[in-house]
C-alpha cells in the first residue's frame, strides 16, 4: 500500500468512526416521541417538551381517547398495503431475498422521473433527517431552519455541536427564504419542511429554487415534504433530477398512513446519498418495503385521501373561524394551529381532561397549539372539547421539569 492510498485509508476510517461517534450520540427522535414526550405538560419528573422518553413507561391513552396529537392518519394503511403486508408475513423469517426493497426504489424513481442511485430506503424519514444534519453540519457549518418547525433536525445539531440558527416565518407564514439563505454564510444545512409541521402552510416551489440558486457555497437544503401529498404545494423531485444540492425526504408515514409500519426515502443526487451512509442504516423490513410499494401502485389512493382529510380539515377550520377563534395562517396539510390567546400547554392539559390529546406548542408561540387532523367524528368531539376548554375560566397551575421541579405556571381551564 503507498502512502497516499495509506493516507486515504486512515482519513476514510476516521471519518467512519467519527460518523458512528454521532450517529451513537442521541436518539433519533421522531413525530411519535415529541408528541409522546409533550402529552404530560404538568406531570411531575415528566421530560421537558421535545425530548424523547426515557424510562417514564409507556404513555397509553385512555379507552376512547381522541388522538390528534402526533399528525397520524387515522384511515392507516390502504387495503393494497394490508394484503401486501399479508403477503409478505410468511417470508419473514429470511431477510430480503425476493429483493423487495430494491423493487419499492425502482418504482419510486420511474413514477418520479429519477434514477434508483437517487433513492435510498428508510425506515421512515426520521433516520436520514437526522443523518443529512449530521453529515452536513459541523460546530463550524450551523444548521438554518424557520421557528417555528419541526424541531428534530435541531437535536441532530446539537449533536454535531452546529450553531442552530432559528429564522421566523414569513408574513404569510411560509419559509423565509431570503432570511435564511442570509442567516449564516456557513451554514451546512437549511431545513424547508414543506408543507411546515406545525402549521401547515407551505412554501412555493420558486422559493424553493431562489434558495438554491443562492444558498452559501457547500451548503444543502434539506427539503422535507413528509406532508406534500395532502396540499397543492409542488415539489421538489426534479430539483434532484437536475443535480442540484439538495436531499428530499419523504415518508409513508402520513397521506399513506403507515406511521407504525415506517418506510421512508432520502432522495438526492448519489455522492449526497453517499455521505449519509457511514451513520448506517438498517435492512428494511420486507413488509414495509412491500406495503409502500402497493401503496404507489394504487392510483387512486393518494387523491382520495388528500380528499377526505382536506374535507375535514376545511369543515374544522370553518367553524373554528365562525366561533372567532385565530387559525394561523392558511393550512393546508393534515394539521394547524391556534392561537388560543392564553398558554397553550394549559389548554393541552384541559383538552387532556377530556379525553382529547391535541398536539404540543413552540417556544416561538407559546400560546398557540397544533391540531392534528383526524377523523370527522374525532373532530367533532375536538370541537365540542375545545368550546368547553375556551368557554372556561384559566386557573393557575404548577408545571414542573424533568427533574420534578417546579418550572412555570400554567393556566388550567376549568367551568
Amino acid at each position: 500500500m503507498d502512502t497516499r492510498q495509506s493516507s486515504r485509508s486512515a482519513i476514510g476510517r476516521r471519518s467512519f468512526l467519527r460518523a458512528a461517534a454521532l450517529a451513537a450520540a442521541t436518539p433519533i427522535l421522531t413525530e411519535a416521541a415529541l408528541a409522546h414526550a409533550a402529552a404530560d405538560p404538568a406531570k411531575p419528573g415528566a421530560p421537558p417538551s421535545g425530548m424523547a422518553l426515557h424510562g417514564q413507561g409507556p404513555n397509553i391513552p385512555p379507552p376512547g381517547a381522541v388522538l390528534i396529537n402526533a399528525n397520524e392518519n387515522p384511515l392507516g394503511p390502504s387495503k393494497a398495503a394490508c394484503d401486501a403486508i399479508a403477503r409478505m408475513a410468511p417470508l419473514g423469517g429470511r431477510y430480503d431475498r425476493n429483493g423487495e426493497t430494491e423493487l419499492l426504489a425502482m418504482t419510486f424513481a420511474a413514477q418520479n422521473g429519477l434514477k434508483v442511485e437517487n433513492v435510498a430506503v428508510y425506515a421512515g424519514s426520521s433516520e436520514p433527517l437526522h443523518y443529512s444534519v449530521l453529515a452536513f453540519t459541523s460546530p463550524d457549518r450551523s444548521f438554518v431552519t424557520a421557528d417555528p418547525s419541526y424541531e428534530a433536525g435541531m437535536y441532530a445539531a446539537m449533536t454535531s455541536k452546529a450553531r442552530i440558527v432559528k429564522v421566523p416565518l414569513a408574513a404569510d407564514y411560509g419559509h423565509d427564504v431570503k432570511a435564511m439563505v442570509a442567516a449564516d454564510p456557513n451554514a451546512g444545512v437549511i431545513y424547508i419542511c414543506n408543507p411546515n409541521n406545525p402549521t401547515g402552510t407551505t412554501t412555493t416551489k420558486q422559493d424553493i429554487v431562489w434558495a438554491l440558486d443562492n444558498k452559501p457555497k457547500g451548503s444543502i437544503l434539506l427539503v422535507d415534504e413528509a406532508y406534500i401529498h395532502l396540499s397543492d404545494a409542488q415539489d421538489a423531485l426534479d430539483l434532484v433530477a437536475a443535480g442540484k444540492d439538495l436531499i428530499v425526504l419523504r415518508t409513508f408515514s402520513k397521506i399513506y398512513g403507515m406511521a407504525g409500519i415506517r418506510c421512508g426515502f432520502a432522495v438526492a443526487r448519489p455522492d449526497l446519498l453517499a455521505k449519509l451512509k457511514p451513520f448506517g442504516q438498517n435492512a428494511m423490513p420486507i413488509t414495509g418495503s412491500a406495503a409502500a410499494r402497493a401503496s404507489l401502485e394504487d392510483t387512486t389512493l393518494v387523491a382520495t385521501r388528500k380528499a377526505i382529510i382536506g374535507d375535514t380539515r376545511r369543515d374544522t377550520l370553518a367553524w373554528l373561524k365562525a366561533n372567532n377563534y385565530k387559525v394561523i395562517g392558511a393550512p393546508e396539510t393534515n394539521c394547524f394551529m391556534i392561537d388560543t390567546g392564553r398558554d397553550g400547554k394549559s389548554v393541552i392539559a384541559a383538552m387532556k381532561a377530556q379525553n382529547v390529546y391535541i398536539g404540543r406548542t413552540w417556544p416561538i408561540w407559546p400560546n398557540a397549539v397544533r391540531v392534528s387532523v383526524g377523523t370527522p367524528a374525532e373532530m367533532a368531539a375536538f370541537k365540542t372539547a375545545f368550546k368547553a376548554v375556551m368557554d372556561s375560566k384559566a386557573v393557575a397551575v404548577e408545571t414542573h421539569d424533568a427533574g420534578g421541579h417546579r418550572a412555570d405556571l400554567g393556566y388550567y381551564a376549568t367551568a
